[in-house]
This record gives C-alpha cells, sequence and structure tokens, in this order.
C-alpha cells in the first residue's frame, strides 16, 4: 500500500488526512495548534495518522508506505504580521533605496489624522546603494564596478544581516546586473540568504517589486530552518517521502523551490480550501461554486467559476488595519483570489465605541482559546454562541476528545449581556446574526466585482466551523444549495491532495504591440519555459502530463488597468500579434461594454503557468455503520432561525447515514471534526460518495 499525507497548520487547529492512494480512502486527524512551537502539534497529528491506518491495518508502522507529504502552514504570514523576520539587508540602485518608504503616497484612509503606514522591512541603515543602471528597454547603461561591490559586500558583512534582498532599477526587463551582483554576495557570504527581485518578481513598479523582495529575503532564513526541521520531525516518524508545499496560487512546489522563494506560500491554507472545495463540487456535478473556509481564526470566501479559481498578481499582507485595503505591504505573487474576513470560532464578541456588539477581528485562537475550551479564554466568541445556541455538542467536540465547558460559555456571554442589558441566550443570538451578516456582505461584494449572482451558485463548505454557518449565510445571500464535502472539517488538507503541481513565471516589459520584437520574446519566454520546467520536474515524484498556458497582460496606451488574455502555450511568431488584439478587444467589451476603435494597444507582462492536469480528485470515507435507515441518536433544542425560537431537532452521526438517505431539515449532522447545522425547513440529501447537499429553493 501507498499513503499520502496532507498537514495544515492553521491559527487555532493543526489539521491532517492521510490518503490511501490506491482507493482514495482518507482518515483524519485534529489538534489544537501549538502556538510556541507549531511542529509539536504536526507531529502529533502525524502519529496519530499513522496510528489510525496500523489500527484498520493491523500491522507494523505505515510510516515508510508514505509516498509523499503536502504541507500548508503559516509561518511566513507570522513572521510579517509578527514582524519576527530575518536580519535584512537591500542593495538597490543608487538613488533609489527609499522607493520602500516613498511608496505610492496614497493614504488607505484619508480622515485618520493619526493614519499608521505599513513600515517597510528593512531599516535605513541596512539599505545600500550601487551605481548600476539598466533602461526601460532592457539595456545596459551602467554595470556596476567590482571594487564597489566588493564594498558594499564589505558593508553587508559588518551590518550582520541574514538575509540581503537585491533590487535594481528596471531589472524585471533584465536582470543581468541583478544577477551579477547576486553572485558574488553568495560567493562572499555564503551563510547570508540572497534574494533577487528578478527571481522573486520579475515584474513592473519598482516599489511593490522591491516590497517582495525584501518580505522574501525577511522570511527566507525562517523558513528555510522550518523545513529543515519538519523534515526532520518527519524522518523521525519514520517517513522519508517527498515533501511538497502549498503555494498561494493553488498548486504546490517542492520544499526546496519553497525556501528559495518562501514568499509565494504566504496565503498556502486558504489556497487548499478553495481547492478542496473546487474538487468536492466538480465531483458533485457543480462547477460554479462558493467556497466557504471558516476555521477558528478567519473565514474566507471565493468564486469558483467553470471549475477553475480564478488567480490574482497582487496580495498585501501585514496590514496596519488587518483589513483595511491599502494598509499592507503589497506584494506581487500570484495568489487565488479570495476575500478573508475576521470571523472565525475564536472571534471575541465585544461591544464597539457606539455601544453595539460586533465580533472580531481579534481572535481567542489555540491559546487560551474561547471560553468553552477550559483552557482560561474568559472572553466569549463565536464558539461559545454556537455551543449555547446548541449547535455543538459540547460532549462530542472533536467527537468526544475535547469536552467543551458549557458553564464557561454561559458566564462569559453573562458577563457581556450584563454590559448590554442581555440574557446570555440573547447575546448569543446576537453574536450568531453579526457575524453572519458580516460574511454575507463581505460575500455579496466580492461576489458583485466578479460581476457575478449568487443564485447560479453552489456553497461549498468546509473548514472545522464553516458547516455550523454555512446555511445561514446562504440563506442570506440567496444561495440555492450547500454542498458539504466528507471530511469537511479538514477540507483544506482534502484541497493539499487533490492541488496539481504548479510553475509560474513572468516578465515584464510594456511596449506596443506594433512594436515587439518577437524574436527576443520568443527567446525570452523560452528560457523561461525552461527555468519553470525545471523547478516543476523538481516536484514531482513520477512523470505527468502537464499543461502550459501563456497570459498576457495588456491595455490601451494612456491606460493604467490591465485586462489579462490567456491562450495554450505555443510557438511565438509575428502572427501571435492579430491573436492578442482580437483576444484583447473581445475581453474589453465585455468588461466596458465597448473598445476604443482608434485605441493602440500596450503588452505590459507576459506569464507563463505549468501544472500537472488536475483531474476530480474523488476521495473515499472508510466502510463504517452507514444503513439505508436515518435514525436520529439524540435531540437537542437548538435557536431554529425561521422561527426564532429555540426547538428540539433530530440530531444524526452523518456517517450513519447511507447514500441516498433524505431528510428535513431543521436538524443537526454531526462527525468527528465538525457539524452540520440546518437550522431552517430544508430538504436534505446524502449523495453517493456520503457527501451531503442541502437543498435551500427560493428560501
Amino acid at each position: 500500500m501507498s499513503y499520502r499525507i496532507a498537514i495544515d497548520i492553521g491559527g487555532t487547529f493543526t489539521d491532517g488526512v492521510i490518503e490511501n492512494a490506491a482507493t482514495g480512502e482518507v482518515r483524519l486527524a485534529k489538534r489544537l495548534t501549538t502556538q510556541a512551537d507549531p511542529g509539536e502539534a504536526l507531529a502529533d497529528v502525524v502519529d496519530d495518522l499513522l496510528a489510525a491506518v496500523r489500527q484498520v491495518n493491523g500491522s507494523g508502522s505505515p510510516s515508510g508506505a508514505v509516498s509523499e507529504v503536502v504541507h500548508g502552514s503559516t509561518p511566513v504570514t507570522n513572521a510579517l504580521i509578527e514582524r519576527k523576520g530575518a536580519r535584512t539587508a537591500l542593495v538597490a540602485t543608487a538613488g533609489t533605496a527609499d522607493v520602500i518608504d516613498i511608496g505610492r503616497e496614497v493614504r488607505y484612509d484619508l480622515y485618520d489624522l493619526d493614519i499608521q503606514m505599513p513600515k517597510p522591512l528593512v531599516e535605513r541603515e541596512h539599505r545600500f546603494e550601487l551605481a548600476e543602471r539598466i533602461a526601460a528597454d532592457g539595456a545596459v547603461l551602467a554595470a556596476p564596478g567590482q571594487a564597489e561591490i566588493d564594498a558594499v559586500v564589505e558593508e553587508i558583512r559588518r551590518s550582520g544581516a541574514q538575509s540581503v534582498a537585491v533590487s535594481f532599477l528596471h531589472s524585471c526587463v533584465n536582470p543581468e546586473n541583478e544577477i551579477r551582483v547576486g553572485d558574488a554576495l553568495r560567493a562572499a557570504l555564503p551563510d547570508v540568504a540572497i534574494s533577487l527581485s528578478s527571481r522573486v518578481a520579475r515584474e513592473i513598479r519598482e516599489y511593490e517589486r522591491t516590497t517582495t523582495a525584501t518580505a522574501n529575503a525577511f522570511v527566507q532564513p525562517i523558513v528555510a530552518k522550518y523545513l529543515n526541521e519538519l523534515s526532520a520531525r518527519l524522518r523521525q516518524a519514520g517517513i522519508d517521502a517527498p515533501l511538497r508545499i502549498m503555494v498561494s496560487s493553488g498548486g504546490s512546489t517542492s520544499a526546496g523551490i519553497a525556501a528559495e522563494v518562501p514568499i509565494t506560500t504566504l496565503e498556502s491554507g486558504p489556497a487548499g480550501g478553495v481547492l478542496s472545495a473546487a474538487n468536492a463540487g466538480r465531483a458533485a456535478g457543480f462547477d460554479d461554486v462558493l467556497a466557504f473556509d471558516m476555521g477558528g481564526t478567519t473565514a474566507k470566501i471565493c468564486t469558483v467559476v467553470a471549475g477553475v479559481p480564478s488567480v490574482v498578481h497582487t496580495f498585501e499582507a501585514a496590514r496596519v488595519r488587518r483589513f483595511k485595503k491599502g494598509s499592507g505591504l503589497p506584494l506581487l505573487i500570484a495568489s487565488i483570489d479570495l476575500i478573508e474576513i475576521g470571523a472565525g470560532g475564536g472571534s471575541i464578541a465585544r461591544i464597539s465605541d457606539l455601544g453595539l456588539l460586533t465580533v472580531g477581528p481579534d481572535s481567542a485562537a489555540a491559546d487560551p482559546g474561547p471560553a468553552c475550551y477550559g483552557r482560561g479564554g474568559q472572553s466569549a466568541t463565536v464558539t461559545d454562541a454556537d455551543l449555547m445556541l446548541g449547535y455543538l455538542n459540547a460532549g462530542f467536540f472533536l467527537g468526544g476528545r475535547m469536552t467543551l465547558d458549557a458553564s464557561a460559555t454561559e458566564a462569559a456571554l453573562k458577563r457581556l449581556g450584563d454590559r448590554l442589558s442581555l440574557k446570555p441566550l440573547e447575546v448569543a443570538k446576537g453574536i450568531f446574526n453579526v457575524v453572519n451578516e458580516a460574511m454575507a456582505a463581505a460575500a455579496r461584494v466580492h461576489i458583485a466585482e466578479k460581476a457575478q449572482d449568487p443564485r447560479r451558485f453552489t456553497m461549498v463548505a468546509t473548514g472545522g466551523a464553516g458547516p455550523v454557518h454555512a446555511v445561514e449565510i446562504a440563506r442570506k445571500l440567496r444561495v440555492p444549495r450547500v454542498l458539504f464535502p466528507i471530511a469537511a472539517g479538514t477540507g483544506s488538507c482534502l484541497g493539499f491532495l487533490a492541488a496539481p503541481i504548479r510553475v509560474d513565471r513572468s516578465w515584464s516589459k510594456p511596449q506596443g504591440l506594433e512594436t515587439v520584437d518577437w524574436q527576443d520574446l520568443a527567446t525570452t519566454l523560452a528560457n523561461l519555459k525552461r527555468e519553470a520546467e525545471q523547478e516543476l520536474n523538481s516536484a514531482l515524484t513520477s512523470p505527468a502530463d502537464v499543461v502550459w498556458q501563456i497570459s498576457v497582460e495588456m491595455r490601451y496606451v494612456g491606460q493604467g488597468a490591465n485586462l489579462t488574455v490567456a491562450f495554450p502555450w505555443r510557438s511565438i511568431s509575428p502572427a501571435f500579434a492579430s491573436e492578442l488584439d482580437a483576444a484583447f478587444r473581445k475581453a474589453y467589451e465585455s468588461n466596458y461594454g465597448g473598445v476604443l476603435p482608434a485605441g493602440s494597444l500596450e503588452v505590459v507582462t507576459w506569464r507563463i503557468v505549468g501544472a500537472t492536469r488536475q483531474d476530480i480528485k474523488r476521495f473515499v470515507w472508510p466502510k463504517g455503520s452507514a444503513t439505508s435507515g436515518a435514525k436520529p441518536k439524540a435531540h437537542r433544542a437548538i435557536l431554529c432561525t425561521q422561527a426564532d425560537s429555540m426547538a428540539d431537532v433530530p440530531v444524526y452521526d452523518r456517517y450513519a447515514l447511507g447514500s441516498g438517505t433524505r431528510l428535513r431539515g431543521p436538524l443537526i449532522l454531526e462527525e468527528s471534526e465538525s457539524t452540520i447545522v440546518v437550522p431552517v425547513a430544508a430538504d436534505v440529501e446524502v449523495l453517493g460518495d456520503l457527501s451531503v447537499l442541502i437543498h435551500l429553493g427560493g428560501e
């Protein structure tokens, strides 16, 4: 037998899934994240997964049969947010070292007199300049002298820098000077990590490209150490298998590449949740889905059209105001286009300055956790509200491995309620409604920005808290169906196992379409593809069918916003110009209702994407006690939202319900890692793979 393992470290829980590669059968594990040392919880989850397989097989440890481990985690995010990275230096073109201070000179809040802008990751005394210059067309106007390079190397050595970012003007067009300086730094400072902007983000916009290079350098030593320790922990568990790391674009790469360009792993966990939803939707026959992933700290929402989530190439990290656009560090990385809301199971309820009940964005996380965890938390959270409303079973949290403290929940809600002159149950109802409306409001904006109608989608809910809140949020959005895949509570891990191996490359050279040097372009793209193939092959454990695509960012001359057109990989020749012209005008008319007949076209950035073919991945729940009958294991009083009152409803063991079972809500379906809450009258159907589909109709 051969097994694949996926591990996701979240802010509250660390999730794991082990899959029998031959049958698709999965087994799960979940532990509270150990904040001080995330690897501790990871090691425990791996042990739990191996024990689960060993128990079924009745033989020795299956660790030697593990063929690969896919991992997504938060060390990059945490290091940027907490500013706990490596001591980083920056080498820039003479006169440009302050670009990371100057930024775009845009205030993200016009009326905030005490506005705080994101602080650069490199202090001024650790920025060094070289007299070099590349022209906008890529011509080398001045190469740095060897004596000057040696002087800068010595200054960096004396500064004690652990990592160096190199970002030269127009190096996205021609990286020659950057490569030369990078080679000199590696030779002279072998123990110092080196990040070249032309490797990390070979795109226009000097501020964003330099910020991306410094962010990569800032986290590079930390991630390298983390991955080395992770590999050591896996070896201790007897696992000597390739380690793949999820990247923000919805694919995975080798641990070596992730250590070299760790900034690409920034949104690895959320990307897994989206891929899981897309895969589950396609398996059930729904290509257009609204991926909803709610864990202990945040909730994420993403539209998936025709089975494919959209990917953007700019992202903000470490925001001064967590959910305020423009208040963070802009990064040029490929990332699945999703919206994150500060609403998870651990989100803390409080009273705003206006005296109103509000929830989040701060979270109780895993330590101390919600009041009901009994670990010292005093604040009322979303999980506490869910427990008070009957949606969670205090004796069956994590399948009974963790008991919730109902009295601590009531006390926390009472403390908050006393300030609002409300009873604990009323406070719980308020928290539940506030957090659901916040998520629905954010989803409305996200869907509208995509020019989509929510009624065309099927919501797919994953995450520990996602199945608890999904039906209510779908009702608010008028989404007609909600799908809960198997192992929904560890959805991101299923997404990791379904993810393709992917590589992205880009090259910016703004130029009029009629002036493109097609021979130079063909040579450049061929070189990029060759580099991408080498990277892709380093992550492959066996030969695979790889699909290559070219996408081009274009605009009318004089415009600032770009439109992207995409094509299957092809040879580049002057004849491609007419295809680009036609594709751009079609996309422009679709987006804006018309074209500019006399407008001249400009090509800005070329992108190459290579990914293993992404077929539908079908996961199988272990054969157990599923029957054709449907007998509730208990009844429990829950808040039925249509009637806005507490009422007894049947509670079922989810995996005791056989394929084809049909039920009518309100009801509860319990499983170890999550709980499906249907607080309204709705049709409930168990599909062939034991996924659960809720039909809300025109509700």
